[in-house]
């Protein structure tokens, strides 16, 4: 989506036939910012979005992948449900803009109304507007506030009791906490029209009730659960922490089953079958990365040195994860005994997952760092990280992306996978007829495709 697209000028939408029109203001430049105003847009709310409008356009291209979420912002913004503005340098400029009356003249009777934007909700996400506003500007700019009865939500990733503090200094009852513990990359729009888990931190007890608009979304969440905000701050890290805790786990098991000779694969699936366990977040892979548990993890972190707390299981979490990274490399190595240099290897997969076009955190930068440090000149396809990697990579003669998984096999010595869809079928009989090795570090492959491979395969925790 062009800049063009986003319509950049402060707005005042006026109505002739009513005297109030209510309105959304969403300040933010995230994905969940982004999927919040299309979301509200979805449920009959007019948005209007205060950003870094550069930011903002950056962020739009760059989650591409998203095709739903993408199809609904154009709509909505051609339609100006959604008005994305710059969002001003002094929080006082955009509260005072909501709290001054305009007058609109009716050129049937030629009775002027006065016409003002009712604000239902101030919505903050915190990562986005720290670079523009300081703390101390934007409270007091809200304290200062004529209007004392408008919610207040804030979302974002910070040090526990960061967001409970923010809200005791904020002079006013109905203060928000959503952490976006539910939004699925590839799918950010349904994720979030029906989440999988709904948390609500509140200032003031049981005062969900003036969270009207988001009612439909409580409604449609699979589980909801209401606490005051520091709870709500601590059980958010508390189930990043242990979703990221199950993946290294089963990681470091995975080196252990390779010594076995044991499927890791099978083995999660059985632990899955116990419901004291459950079977997500069982799968042994590179690790993790994205943005939502890296950035818990070291959020966490800072916590705990903050109190001078030790928390050598969160260390030993990161340790594997950043290790894993690099094992399906060692993997290669060892198969080839060390003779690497100048090889061609075809590459699947870039993002951090699955579904997803960014790769930030992805097994795929360390992996292309040390494949070219011995001169390997790597084929990569993938289609929906292709746009970001090239624009990460711009100078390096060793990489080249394909558009197609099986083009230019017959040139490559070894298939390395980093994310691969499950709804994408594989072609084993295209991958037989050059009988290379695979290196599956997503454990992409089941079991009877391994074993119809006429070349090797090494997995994570798995092997031919």
């Amino acid at each position: 989506m062009s800049a063009d697209s986003i319509n950049n000028t402060m707005h005042e939408p006026t109505s002739q036939n009513a005297q109030s029109d209510p309105v959304c203001v969403l300040i933010g430049h995230s994905i969940e910012a982004i999927t919040s105003a299309v979301v509200l847009a979805s449920l009959g709310q007019r948005v209007h979005l205060y950003a870094d409008m550069d930011l903002l356009t950056q962020q739009i291209q760059q989650y591409s992948f998203e095709h739903h979420l993408q199809a609904l912002w154009q709509m909505y913004a051609q339609q100006q449900i959604i008005i994305s503005q710059a969002l001003p340098d002094s929080p006082d400029t955009l509260i005072q803009h909501y709290e001054t009356t305009s007058s609109a003249s009716n050129d049937i009777d030629g009775i002027t109304l006065q016409v003002k934007n009712i604000v239902t909700l101030y919505w903050l996400f915190l990562d986005s507007i720290k670079p523009v506003w300081t703390e101390a500007s934007w409270i007091t700019a809200f304290n200062h506030s004529h209007q004392q009865t408008q919610p207040i939500v804030m979302s974002g990733i910070e040090k526990l009791g960061t967001v409970s503090a923010l809200a005791e200094r904020l002079q006013r009852a109905w203060v928000y906490y959503i952490p976006f513990v539910f939004l699925q990359d590839g799918d950010a729009y349904s994720s979030m029209l029906n989440p999988s888990l709904w948390l609500l931190g509140e200032k003031t007890a049981d005062s969900s009730q003036h969270l009207d608009v988001l009612k439909p979304l409580i409604e449609h969440a699979r589980a909801a659960h209401h606490a005051d905000i520091a709870t709500i701050e601590f059980a958010r890290s508390s189930i990043m922490a242990m979703l990221a805790t199950r993946v290294s786990f089963m990681n470091e098991m995975s080196r252990l089953a390779d010594s076995q000779q044991v499927d890791i694969s099978q083995v999660s699936r059985i632990m899955g079958l116990d419901e004291r366990v459950g079977s997500s977040y069982l799968q042994a892979g590179w690790g993790f990365g994205g943005n939502t548990l890296p950035t818990e993890l070291a959020k966490l972190q800072q916590s705990s040195q903050t109190h001078s707390l030790d928390m050598p299981l969160l260390q030993s979490i990161m340790h594997i994860n950043e290790d894993q990274k690099e094992l399906i490399f060692r993997k290669f190595w060892q198969y080839f005994d060390g003779f690497i240099d100048n090889k061609t290897v075809m590459i699947w997969g870039g993002s951090y997952k699955a579904g997803s076009g960014r790769t930030a955190g992805s097994a795929i930068h360390p992996l292309l760092a040390l494949l070219w440090s011995y001169n390997i000149r790597t084929l990569v396809y993938s289609d929906k990280a292709q746009n970001e990697l090239a624009a990460i990579y711009t100078q390096q003669p060793l990489l080249e992306l394909v558009d197609h998984p099986y083009h230019q096999l017959d040139s490559a010595q070894a298939i390395l996978i980093i994310s691969w869809s499950p709804r994408d079928q594989l072609d084993i009989a295209k991958i037989h007829q050059y009988a290379m090795p695979v290196f599956d570090a997503q454990n992409i492959f089941t079991r009877s495709q391994i074993d119809s491979l006429v070349g090797d395969y090494m997995g994570i925790g798995r092997s031919k």
